[in-house]
């Protein structure tokens, strides 16, 4: 029997071992949570539990690339990694949000009737791994994009909490896509939110605003739900997450006959 794990801290409100344990027989693998306060003694840590790959999580997306003996190009351009396999005692680096937000953006777009060209522009709430592989789909679709940060002086590519609200109350014609990036909402903190929308927006009617937040539990967030009030279109983390999450089976397990991919 093979052994996975998620690492990251904290994990308490992850979904990841349930839909591994949903897809993958258990005689065939097991699957852990296994929160960590470091990523110091990393590869002990794999060796001393035959780790045959593992997810990674907040807050260690961008910290691990350091650790790791190689990444993808796609990776690597990213700059942030959420799966690692182990291939001969070595540690390679993927990252599959990144197809994952594409393909369930794209996904959200068609239900709405909306082609690509039609938004004006894109936001993404955050600057860590997350908002990263966001940003790399955005750049893949042919979406211009800029970060929204607290910390400006960081990140030249971003402008201020303030700013956004301005922006998108100045589009009102124009179709924005607005991607919370950020763990802010996630669960138990549920009464927490990036950017409130009751104090921001006095109108209702955002009808060309599309909110993406990548939170799934809860779903639907606080952000969602006073988004939605306001007539924005709200999307949640869940489908990303499950993309995600079979793609980066698929890259565990592609050397095993026995698995069997489940379809998209």
């Amino acid at each position: 029997m093979k052994h996975y794990a998620l690492i990251g801290n904290p994990l308490g409100h992850s979904w990841s071992q349930r839909l591994f344990e949903e897809a993958v027989p258990h005689d065939m693998a097991d699957y852990r949570l296994c929160e960590m306060t470091s990523l110091d003694g990393l590869r002990q840590w794999v060796s001393d539990n035959d780790i045959s790959g593992f997810n990674v999580t907040l807050p260690y997306k961008e910290a691990i690339l350091p650790y790791l003996d190689t990444l993808t190009s796609e990776a690597k351009e990213i700059g942030a990694v959420n799966c690692v396999k182990v291939m001969d005692g070595k540690l390679i680096g993927y990252n599959t949000d990144a197809p994952a937000f594409r393909h369930t953006l794209e996904d959200t777009l068609s239900t709405l009737h909306s082609p690509l060209s039609t938004l004006h522009s894109a936001f993404i709430l955050g600057t860590g791994g997350a908002a990263r592989a966001v940003a790399y789909a955005l750049d893949q679709m042919g979406i211009n994009y800029t970060f929204v940060s607290r910390h400006l002086e960081q990140h030249p590519n971003s402008i201020g909490y303030n700013q956004i609200i301005q922006t998108i109350k100045q589009s009102s014609n124009q179709a924005i896509l607005l991607v919370n990036a950020t763990p802010v909402g996630t669960w138990p903190n549920v009464d927490a939110t990036p950017l409130d929308f009751t104090l921001a927006f006095t109108n209702s009617h955002i009808h060309t605003l599309i909110l993406y937040d990548l939170i799934y539990n809860p779903s639907p967030t606080l952000l969602m739900r006073q988004a939605a009030a306001k007539g924005a279109k709200v999307v949640d983390g869940i489908a990303m997450l499950r993309l995600q999450a079979k793609l980066s089976r698929d890259i565990l397990f592609a050397d095993n006959t026995e698995y069997q991919p489940i379809a998209k």
